[in-house]
């Protein structure tokens, strides 16, 4: 990318090198506007836009048009891996298409999912306590030393085959004490190191956990965060008062549609209740509190019990909504809810999320030749 804008800015240097012995051999410079932009220096400039101001600047003419669309960049949602029961044929739904990929993977035989990143499935056998990450669509299987996953979540920082992966759970051995365990590929055994907690955050099966700004951040059963940053090998449990939510969410089980994500370097949780909209917070840095969202700005989030994504410059059909983890209607809609609408899509498409099993399926950012994918 870099060689070729060197030669869009050398072909630019040389078209107004060009115009400007032009015009001194008439001694006369004809007046100009912005549509006599040389090609290559409109490109570089609508490259440099955000996806709505491309489609905008594409409105001004068939040539602006041509160029915004040579340089736009839309992203992909990520895509709703199903688990099967029974069998080794699993579905991936991509809600951009509505449409679903089947294929079979034999690899996975006996195993439930613990989490996905960068495209990877962490992945856990608790007969052999065997733990390993998988790609779907390369597949690539990395193996991990054997670790006993009872009633704890599991993440990691980035895919495994970076040098900079690392794995990490939280489990409660009392109110105070906390065991973390943390493991990278390569290695050859877990560690495990007691630390102090701080009540009133209390380690479960219904951890939220996020790996942001060099740190794992771990969202409780009652809405408290824990940090772990494993360069300095610290633990601690952050002063921030729970969201706010309506009283008739805690009467109805809330923290089972409870789901935390990443954007730009800040954390957001969405929490759902049976029939209740869904409501967004977004965690004021400065402050230290939860600011409840009522936009979403053209962001998307995708929600599953897991792991949870956000995009942003996707199709426009997909902007300002939050997607969740269930597929109705033969597996052509995915349940999304809609900020800007304050509704649901399929209209009164709700759904309890504590009847759902939290390993039945998971969001995984879909390859990038996914034509060929099958």
């Amino acid at each position: 990318m870099g060689g070729r804008k060197r030669r869009k800015m050398k072909l630019l240097d040389e078209t107004i090198s060009n115009r400007i012995g032009a015009n001194e051999k008439n001694d006369k410079l004809e007046p100009q506007t912005w549509s006599d932009l040389p090609t290559e220096l409109l490109e570089l400039i609508l490259s440099r836009l955000k996806l709505d101001d491309n489609v905008r600047a594409s409105a001004v003419c068939k040539r602006w048009l041509s160029a915004a669309i040579s340089v736009r960049v839309v992203n992909q949602p990520p895509w709703l891996v199903y688990f099967p029961k029974f069998g080794n044929l699993f579905e991936f739904y991509d809600p951009s298409r509505q449409k679903i990929h089947s294929i079979e993977l034999p690899e996975l035989n006996g195993s439930r999912v613990c989490y996905t990143k960068d495209g990877w499935l962490l992945l856990y056998r608790s007969r052999s306590h065997r733990v390993f990450f998988f790609n779907p669509f390369t597949r690539e299987l990395i193996k991990l030393p054997k670790f006993e996953l009872t009633y704890q979540i599991v993440a990691f920082s980035c895919a495994p085959t970076s040098a900079s992966c690392i794995l990490f759970t939280v489990k409660h051995v009392s109110p105070t004490i906390v065991a973390i365990s943390t493991c990278h590929p390569g290695a050859t055994k877990w560690v495990t190191v007691n630390y102090q907690n701080r009540l009133p955050f209390v380690s479960s099966i219904w951890n939220k956990i996020v790996f942001c700004n060099g740190v794992f951040y771990c969202l409780s059963l009652t809405g408290w965060l824990g940090v772990f940053d494993p360069q300095d090998q610290t633990w601690n449990v952050l002063s921030v008062p729970p969201p706010k939510c309506p009283e008739n969410f805690f009467a109805k089980n809330w923290w089972k549609g409870k789901f935390m994500a990443e954007h730009n370097g800040g954390l957001l949780v969405i929490y759902t209740c049976s029939t209740d909209n869904p409501i967004v917070f977004k965690l004021d840095q400065n402050n230290m509190i939860w600011e409840e969202m009522h936009t979403l700005d053209g962001m998307t989030l995708f929600a599953s019990f897991l792991t949870s994504h956000s995009r942003i410059d996707l199709p426009g059909t997909l902007r300002n909504r939050v997607y969740f983890s269930k597929v109705r209607f033969y597996g052509r809609r995915c349940i999304s809810y809609s900020l800007k609408d304050c509704r649901y899509y399929p209209r009164k498409q709700f759904h309890d999320w504590g009847e759902q099993n939290p390993f039945e399926n998971i969001w995984i950012d879909p390859p990038q030749d996914f034509e060929s994918f099958s």
